[in-house]
């Protein structure tokens, strides 16, 4: 009589385990459900961004404000990216880069002295400073020197000058004021435009001696940016960039830039 008292009392424990077991099975089947039915979102547009960059230019000239040619530029950075605004037609997102290794090049000067008189000679040398351009320069001179002897010399020749070799400058630089607009986000390949605001210092004075190692920088770009998939894309465009003193320094040449960048970028 005990023990089928005993087997009697466990059947509502049993009950209630079974209870338990079939509503968890069947929140599980719920969620799992409503995971599968919620729909993908339609576009290729990460909330926060993460990106490894090089860029390079093989030349300056005066393309809007700067003066000096022959300049060469490469960069490695990182950069962040964050999702403003969204919609069918635009990604609206706020952009700032860092670069650790920024790199400047500008061309060495050198001379040639072609003597006529009072004799025949010719020397040649490297100068202490880059040329602002690299065309060949031939410059006349005539000029008269007394000597001790109450009589005077006249030397007279031509001078060359013009750009052999090349000095890399070693600096680094910041670009924390930026925006990027991607169009047409719901597509896997989104042309966009790009805008930088920030600063970059060198170790030497770039591009002339007499300018400054702080120089303000902007850049203005276009291109494409593909997406292997929702968290990770490759960008690849064309910048308009300068460099600038602003007039802080002797000199403010300024250095004007088209540069390419390539872009690993990923996030959420």
């Amino acid at each position: 009589m005990a023990s089928l008292t005993l087997h009697e009392s466990a059947r509502p424990l049993a009950n209630s385990r079974l209870v338990s077991v079939v509503f968890l099975a069947a929140i599980l089947l719920a969620s799992t459900t409503f995971a599968q039915s919620s729909p993908e979102s339609p576009y290729y547009a990460r909330a926060n961004s993460f990106g490894v960059f090089s860029a390079y230019s093989n030349d300056s000239s005066h393309i809007l404000m700067g003066h000096a040619e022959n300049r060469k530029l490469f960069d490695v950075g990182v950069s962040y990216s964050r999702k403003l605004f969204l919609d069918r037609v635009v990604n609206w997102q706020y952009s700032g880069e860092i670069l650790p290794v920024a790199l400047e090049s500008d061309p060495l000067g050198h001379y040639v002295n072609n003597q006529t008189s009072p004799t025949v000679a010719t020397t040649s040398g490297n100068l202490l400073d880059a040329e602002l351009q690299c065309e060949p320069i031939t410059t006349p001179y005539s000029g008269t020197i007394s000597n001790a002897n109450g009589g005077s010399i006249t030397y007279s020749g031509t001078q060359t000058i013009s750009c052999s070799g090349r000095q890399w400058n070693i600096g680094e630089a910041m670009s924390p004021v930026g925006f990027q607009w991607n169009f047409l986000p719901r597509r896997k390949s989104q042309p966009f435009f790009v805008g930088h605001g920030g600063y970059m210092y060198s170790t030497r004075a770039i591009p002339l001696i007499t300018a400054g190692s702080f120089n303000f920088t902007f850049d203005l770009g276009a291109g494409v940016e593909h997406y292997r998939s929702k968290s990770q894309s490759i960008r690849a465009e064309y910048r308009f960039h300068h460099i600038s003193n602003h007039g802080t320094a002797y000199q403010n040449p300024g250095i004007d830039n088209g540069l390419f960048q390539i872009t690993y970028s990923f996030g959420r």
